[in-house]
């Protein structure tokens, strides 16, 4: 039967008293499986088998797991005399066994032989001072807020430790002992030792959870593993590009549009592609500058305009460099072309420029006013064999999309923020704006070298079409030379994932967020970004701003906040609008 106990705490007097009082709990429920302190249920578990060899860091995953837990690690030194007595006696006692056996003429025990080889090493290293030996005792106690729950957590945490051959009981009727074991009382009331020598006993520490607190970046939000702050600059890696990665209405664009706000109070300037419209109460707020990118909008971008040519670098090559990402472009424009039409659509952009005099020989041709794509419309006409693109391009140039991309550019990005709204765009024309709007951005930065940061929220637009995948993955590659960090949004993890060019984006991104996932799409995350099943539950479980938060090696369960202020800027929960008497246009 269980063993139900109810251990109040009476009051004393004197000061010391007072203290204890105020932070122990008013009764403590003990049962033979489980201790019930408050509203929070505690159970102990102790590590009672090792295996031969411990690797370095094996702790981690139960260290690192996004749980409410404590452990304890005791570690007793064994005088070393004492130590070797009782190893020669056990090294005697299996000599002799073994011998027995091969009198008997028994077929020879691998596993006698292998503790006799294990305990004669271990004597020499002892004997030399190379080796001390020690009784370690390691303790877990994790809390939960149910029976069930704690249950659950068992099995996690049990799971965790089998996975790496090491294996745990509960202190069953000797779980109060086992609760006050992991308080940070250094008692070991539990007495439950393993013999360990150095060398395994190294292998449980640094007895630290991941850290991502620096001196200097921004802050992300809290380390849910210990509660400090996650402050990070990702431009102090390798590279600043970051993918995000999260369902619908999960925070994903929450945590981006915080990350921007405080980015630019460090000084660094940001773009954005926003394709709903989420980005227009920051950009009002800190004065930036909002592109209404449409059919009938006054702000246009002509793809024809020649980029300007970087310092050091020949003026052909830009320009042959140039007429590939306009052909690019006019690939997703007229969608499937034949590898003869690829051909005549280079030689009719060359000609293009060509009748303007724009060409690489000519020493002021960044003077001339470029072409607009009437222009290419016109010498395709007139090509044999290039009617057929020329009528597939009229609705950009005469038709119904005229207004699009074929005006002169009248932007300005002399602002610190600039957003790119496409979200009154038709569903077929988006993928043609990012690209457009892409080149010219990628255009600007080879300009200037300034710390600059791009944000692709539904990057998955982009990734649907070969040339706009491969353009992406081209900007991921070049865009650290420049200074640019680019952030990837997007919530059609599949889509992205299974382009031919998405994991090569992930794998160039120093820096990951993973929020919530739906369960179609959480083992293509888990294969991605080789998690384990305690986070990929993390993942399915996670409330609204919680997730993962990947900074090159080290990563972190982290739970995304905002201030009172900062949320009232960032926000775009419809109803949390309507109650502000905001708009959600």
């Amino acid at each position: 039967m269980a063993e139900q106990i109810k251990i109040v705490k009476p009051y004393t007097g004197g000061e010391a008293s007072d203290v204890r009082n105020l932070i122990a709990p008013s009764a403590v429920e003990v049962d033979q499986n489980y201790v019930k302190i408050g509203n929070k249920y505690a159970k102990t578990l102790f590590v009672f088998s090792y295996p031969r060899f411990l690797s370095g860091g094996w702790f981690s995953p139960i260290i690192n797991l996004a749980k409410l837990f404590d452990i304890s690690i005791f570690v007793h030194p064994v005088d070393t005399a004492l130590a070797l007595r009782s190893l020669r006696k056990k090294a005697a006692q299996i000599e002799a066994e073994i011998g027995e056996k091969q009198s008997k003429g028994f077929v020879r025990d691998p596993m006698l032989e292998t503790a006799f080889a294990d305990i004669e090493s271990l004597r020499d290293n002892l004997q030399q001072a190379r080796e001390r030996l020690f009784d370690a005792a390691v303790y877990v106690t994790f809390y939960a807020d149910t029976v069930e729950k704690l249950n659950e957590l068992e099995e996690i945490i049990t799971n965790i430790f089998e996975s790496k051959i090491i294996y745990v009981k509960p202190a069953t009727f000797q779980q109060m002992e086992g609760y006050v074991s992991t308080l940070p009382l250094a008692e070991d009331k539990l007495d439950i030792q393993t013999p360990l020598n150095s060398g395994p006993i190294s292998s449980f520490f640094p007895f630290v959870s991941m850290d991502l607190t620096s001196d200097t970046g921004i802050l992300y939000g809290i380390n849910q593993h210990n509660n400090t702050l996650v402050i990070f600059d990702r431009f102090s890696l390798e590279n600043a590009h970051q993918v995000v990665f999260a369902k619908s209405g999960s925070g994903k664009s929450y945590a981006t549009k915080l990350e921007i706000l405080r980015t630019l109070m460090m000084g660094t300037k940001v773009m954005v592609i926003d394709p709903e419209q989420e980005y227009k109460n920051l950009s009002d707020t800190v004065g930036g500058t909002y592109f209404k990118i449409s059919l009938t909008s006054d702000q246009h971008i002509n793809p024809f305009d020649i980029p300007v040519i970087p310092q050091g670098e020949d003026p052909a090559d830009v320009f042959k460099s140039h007429i590939l990402t306009l052909t690019g472009l006019l690939k997703i424009m007229l969608g499937d072309i034949s590898v003869e039409e690829e051909g005549l659509l280079d030689r009719a952009l060359t000609e293009t420029y060509a009748s303007r005099d724009i060409i690489p020989t000519n020493p002021k041709f960044l003077e001339i006013e470029p072409p607009l794509l009437s222009d290419l419309e016109t010498v395709l006409r007139n090509m044999e064999g290039g009617r057929p693109m020329a009528e597939r391009l009229y609705k950009f140039t005469q038709g119904t999309y005229s207004g699009f991309v074929n005006q002169k550019t009248n932007i300005d990005m002399s602002n610190r923020l600039i957003v790119f709204s496409i979200r009154d765009l038709e569903e077929e024309l988006r993928p043609v704006a990012m690209y457009v709007i892409l080149n010219f951005i990628w255009n600007t930065v080879k300009a200037k070298l300034e710390r600059r940061i791009l944000v692709i929220d539904e990057a998955w637009v982009m990734m649907k079409y070969p040339e706009g995948a491969s353009f992406l993955f081209a900007l991921a590659k070049r865009g650290r030379k420049y200074y640019l960090g680019i952030t990837t949004i997007t919530q059609e993890v599949d889509d992205f994932l299974n382009s031919p060019y998405g994991k090569p984006i992930v794998s160039n991104s120093s820096l990951q967020l993973l929020l919530k996932q739906s369960p179609t799409s959480i083992d293509t995350i888990a294969k991605a970004f080789n998690l384990t099943d305690a986070e990929k539950n993390l993942l399915l479980e996670a409330g609204i701003g919680q997730g993962l938060f990947f900074a090159g090696l080290k990563h972190v369960a982290i739970q995304v906040v905002a201030s009172y202020f900062e949320d009232k800027i960032v926000t775009t929960k419809p109803q949390q609008l309507l109650d502000e008497g905001g708009s959600l246009l």
